[in-house]
């Protein structure tokens, strides 16, 4: 009795692991930078995808770095929900374009992360 009591909670346990390996395994949101343009001292613009659900909005903090790594121009981007005709997979992914406003010059310039706009 003993035993089948031990391998009850062993596949229980198997089984609530496995829930968790397949529901929090992929992200949600990805992004993808695509490319930058430094258009000056003080601005430049960062191309980048972004795969959502069509319907969710998120928010993407998007960054230019100097030579040495450092944070010279950040913006939050808003990107709201898409429909099947907006970008490729029926408006998960679609294409962004930022300008930035930088303190110095910039070397390069991506997507930091993205995270889901709740209510």
């Amino acid at each position: 009795m003993r035993r089948w009591v031990l391998l009850a909670v062993l596949g229980a346990a198997v089984v609530v692991v496995g829930i968790f390996s397949f529901t929090s395994g992929s992200p949600r949101i990805v992004s993808k930078d695509v490319g930058f343009a430094i258009s000056g001292p003080t601005s430049a613009r960062v191309d980048f995808d972004v795969t959502k659900p069509a319907a969710d909005t998120v928010q993407c903090a998007v960054q230019v770095l100097s030579e040495d790594y450092a944070v010279v121009g950040w913006k939050v981007v808003t990107i709201g929900p898409m429909t099947a005709a907006d970008g490729v997979s029926d408006g998960r992914t679609t294409a962004h374009q930022v300008e930035l406003r930088t303190d110095s010059p910039g070397v390069s310039g991506g997507v930091r992360e993205c995270w889901l706009l709740t209510d």
